[in-house]
Order: structure tokens, then C-alpha cells, then sequence
């Protein structure tokens, strides 16, 4: 049985659920990935409110949608990072504090809520980021002590743990979208965040190919280095404009100026090679849904929507049951 084909909700949160529902079904998509923080999926009034469960699952029944997966990105970014106007800004308002050294315990208090509101709603992954405090490092000047490096694991550990024992205790598992400004960026990164968190087994990897291709890291790579932590996979593209003028770290222009080095493109039209990365899925036995994360900055989102969730069933297969030239053996 082919894989479901699902689309993330968080770009598309200025719609109220019951239009948007309406109009991915259209489109031809298997389910929602619910973005936390918009009307699509409320953590609190999922956990506090009776009936809401109930409520979402037949609103997107009535769509003939499912939802294997719910996605807190936000406030998880949270946990770890240095809190100023950024981190305020995207985080929903009640998390917010005067005190902002008091943010990022309110943000760990809601990753726990929102690993058992994905209990009690019924699914059994929660994608999201971890944030990172050591991010502003990545380029080592003025000189950066070790030490520094290994005290932003050594928290990720002291502030994470506690949650994914959560995640753990009610059955529900932590896909960190390895991604830059978060404590896992690459493989060697993300090998060592495993390690500072003792391989915890609720934690593991929103796998998004469109973060890595940028960087010039092979996604497939990725696949094949961490096959038991591939909890859930984003169908994201992205395309390098390197022009002998520009490069990776974007210029400080803006997603959409044609002068950037790379951008984010729509499923398809980058430079992700998914022919391989359905085969490397495919050995690592993944039955889990595709989710397109849809961020194409130049191109009609609803168009996008359309020609990303029939590309998705275009390019993925099932693993062959057979060994072809088995007969010839007989």
C-alpha cells in the first residue's frame, strides 16, 4: 500500500479549518499534518475541552481526511533559544512572560502538554524544533571555546530529557526537523544531539531534504545513517542559485529575491533528487506519511498544493516482494 500523502497546515494558518480542510481535500491530499498554535489544532482545548477531539476528528472525516501527525515547531524553538522579540513574536501569547528568563520553562511546559494532547487525540508523533542556543556559533569568530559548544548540548539534555519522558510515557514520539538555528543542522550535528540526549527513545527526526540540499549535505545520507530514528518525513525542495556573486548563507535578502543563493522551491521544481530518497525509505522500511511542508515564495500556493500532493504520488512506489532474477535460478 502506498504511503499517505499529507500536507503541513502551518503555512497556510491564516485559514480557519473547516476552508482548509475543504480545499486540501480538493486537492487530493490523504490527511493533515495540524500545526499547533492556529485553529487547526489547539493543544489546551484538545486536553481541557470536551468533545473537541471528537469535534476535529469528524471535521476532517467529513473531508475524508486523516492525521497521523501534529507539528509545535514555535514552541519548541522555544525551549533552547535565547528569548527576545523573535521568539515572542511566533509563540502563542499565554507562554510570553516579562521575565523573559521564564519563557523557555512555559514553552517545555507546553511541548509536555502537547505530547499527551497528541495521546488523547490519537497520534503518535509530535514534529517540531528544539531550538538551539549555541546556533550564533556556527561561525567560529571570534574564536569559540569547545566548552562553549558542549555546554549547548549539555542543556539540551538538562532541558529536553524531561520532556521526551513525557513523550515517552504516553506513547508519543518527538521528530526534531533537523534544520539550521536548531541544536541538530547535519548528520555530525544531529549524531551528536543523540548523544547528549543518551539516544532517548522517544526522540528522533523530522526528516526535510530541502534543509540539507542548501547546505550541500546528501539527504540520503541522512536516511541511511539514522534508519530507526526517521519518525515522520517532510516533502520540501529547494534549489541553489549560486551566480559567482551570491552564496549559502542567503546575503541577507529575502526569501522571493531572485538573488539569493538558494530558495525554497515547490516539490519537484528543485534540486532534491527524491527518485532516491523514496528508494532509501523504502530500504529503511518507512510506512509513514509524506508530508508536503509547501514554501515556495514565487509560486500560488493553491497551485502549489495541487501539483505538490500529485507529484508526491508520482514519485513515491512500494519496495518490491520479489527478487527479480530469482527464476533463473530454477
Amino acid at each position: 500500500m502506498a504511503r499517505k500523502v499529507t500536507i503541513f497546515t502551518g503555512q497556510f494558518g491564516d485559514l480557519k479549518s473547516d476552508e482548509l480542510f475543504q480545499k486540501m481535500s480538493e486537492c487530493g491530499f490523504d490527511g493533515l499534518e495540524l500545526a499547533c498554535g492556529t485553529d487547526h489544532f489547539d493543544v489546551r482545548k484538545c486536553l481541557n475541552e470536551e468533545g473537541y477531539c471528537e469535534a476535529k476528528k469528524a471535521q476532517l472525516e467529513k473531508y475524508g481526511l486523516g492525521c497521523w501527525a501534529i507539528s509545535n515547531h514555535c514552541v519548541g524553538q522555544g525551549v533552547l533559544d535565547e528569548t527576545d522579540e523573535r521568539t515572542l513574536a511566533v509563540i502563542p501569547e499565554y507562554l510570553r512572560s516579562s521575565d523573559l528568563s521564564k519563557v523557555w520553562e512555559n514553552c517545555a511546559e507546553e511541548m509536555k502538554l502537547t505530547a499527551r494532547a497528541a495521546a488523547k487525540f490519537g497520534v503518535k508523533v509530535v514534529n517540531g524544533f528544539t531550538g538551539s542556543s549555541i546556533w550564533k556559533y556556527f561561525y567560529s569568530w571570534p574564536p569559540v571555546p569547545q566548552e562553549w559548544i558542549d555546554n549547548g548540548y549539555k542543556l539540551l539534555k538538562e532541558r529536553w530529557t524531561p520532556i521526551l519522558d513525557v513523550f515517552q510515557e504516553v506513547g508519543v514520539k518527538f521528530a526534531l526537523e533537523v534544520h539550521p538555528t536548531e541544536i541538530a543542522f547535519d548528520l555530525h550535528s544531529a549524531q551528536l544531539a543523540l548523544e547528549a540526549l543518551d539516544y532517548h527513545p522517544a526522540f528522533g527526526f523530522n526528516f526535510d531534504p530541502s534543509h540539507f540540499i542548501w547546505q550541500m549535505v546528501d539527504p540520503v545520507k541522512f536516511i541511511r545513517k539514522f534508519p530507526d530514528r526517521i519518525f515522520h518525513v517532510h516533502m520540501k525542495d529547494a534549489a541553489l542559485q549560486l551566480d559567482g556573486e551570491n552564496g549559502i548563507l542567503g546575503s541577507h535578502l529575502p526569501f522571493g529575491d531572485y538573488r539569493r543563493g538558494w530558495e525554497f522551491r515547490s516539490v519537484g521544481r528543485g534540486d532534491v533528487n527524491f527518485e532516491e530518497i523514496i528508494r532509501a525509505l523504502n530500504d529503511i522500511k518507512y510506512n509513514g506519511p509524506l508530508s508536503v511542508e509547501w514554501e515556495d515564495q514565487r509560486m500560488d500556493r493553491w497551485a502549489g498544493a495541487r501539483e505538490s500532493c500529485q507529484y508526491v504520488r508520482k514519485v513515491d512506489f512500494e519496495p518490491s516482494d520479489v527478487v527479480f532474477d530469482a527464476q533463473f535460478a530454477k
